[in-house]
């Protein structure tokens, strides 16, 4: 390997390694699966990094091979007893700068988003997790746009009447009324 391509994988890893884990780890659920999903997406993106034709394609390139080693894991078996963990655990992974805000790691919302299908699921941790627009979340999944706004819609529809959810916002409606 030569300097400048050990220098790019550095940079590779410096600016994506946190999101990524935290986008496998909210796909699959478990953070010992999602590291090593991220691990292999990594080695299969630096295999093929011929085909990346710009850098203003990389967050979407790179999330297809993340969300597609996600998508191989879950499809492999996993044990039951490692299918969930302490959010806790995924805390370590996140750099300081990535940190999710306090509501993002609530139980309540952790677990609506895994109860969600995986087309859901895939597309509201790319959108809100991972930050990618629409039409990178498109290139992302192999999909079209129009596909990823439906998808978000319902996601977002079957969160908002998520029994945990839904309680949380009436207290919150609640709280700020009284305020």
């Amino acid at each position: 390997m030569t300097e400048d391509e050990l220098a790019l994988l550095r940079q590779w890893l410096g600016a994506s390694y946190d999101r990524s884990v935290r986008t496998a780890y909210l796909i699959v659920g478990n953070r010992d699966d999602a590291e090593d999903a991220v691990q292999e997406a990594f080695i299969r993106a630096w295999r093929f990094r011929a085909a990346l034709s710009t850098k203003s394609n990389f967050d979407p390139w790179l999330y297809r091979i993340v969300v597609n080693s996600c998508n191989s894991m879950l499809r492999r078996e996993i044990p039951i007893q490692r299918a969930r963990e302490d959010e806790d655990r995924l805390e370590q992974h996140i750099a300081p700068r990535d940190r999710i805000d306090e509501v993002a790691l609530n139980s309540d919302v952790a677990r609506a988003i895994a109860e969600l299908p995986l087309h859901l699921r895939v597309v509201v941790v790319l959108k809100y997790y991972a930050e990618l627009s629409e039409r990178e979340i498109a290139v992302a999944i192999s999909r079209q746009p129009g596909t990823v706004k439906s998808r978000l819609s319902e996601a977002r529809s079957r969160l908002a009447r998520h029994p945990a959810l839904s309680l949380e916002s009436s207290e919150l409606t609640t709280r700020e009324g009284q305020a």
